[in-house]
């Protein structure tokens, strides 16, 4: 992967589960060429829906010292996108024009806000692009 990419908040979710050890897999080793290369870019929204369901809805939910722990040495890390006005400005027109929902849509700037060509998802369509976004389940092969 030579580009910028963008991991949707499914990836880190899926890292953490034990029941489906395939996608655990493959969605750790995502996290960790992100972080390695430099090149994995998520957004402040990422950061909120990941620490929600790990806080509430894990099986096993984090506690908040092993929480603070993963939002330093992970999350932190790969985020590059906070919102000001005219990425919310552009997130209503992707919505407009792709019918995707607001925070698929918010997810959907913020890859291209970062400047990325890839957006790893399993929530939207494999292979779809937007503008110049491609976006890739990295689970379909599993």
């Amino acid at each position: 992967m030579s580009d910028k990419y963008f991991l949707d908040t499914n990836i880190f979710v899926y890292s953490f589960d034990k029941n489906n050890p395939e996608k655990c897999g493959q969605a750790q080793e995502l996290i960790c060429n992100a972080l390695d290369s430099g090149k994995g870019v998520i957004s402040y929204q990422v950061v909120q829906e990941f620490l929600c369901v790990a806080l509430k809805k894990f099986t096993n939910p984090l506690s908040i010292t092993d929480a603070a722990e993963y939002l330093s040495s992970v999350l932190f890390p790969l985020c590059q996108v906070y919102p000001g006005t005219a990425f919310y400005l552009n997130a209503l027109e992707i919505r407009e024009r792709t019918r995707l929902s607001l925070y698929d849509s918010l997810i959907v700037q913020a890859a291209r806000e970062a400047g990325c060509r890839t957006l790893f998802s399993e929530d939207m369509q494999h292979g779809f692009k937007y503008f110049e976004l491609t976006v890739k389940n990295p689970f379909s092969i599993l």
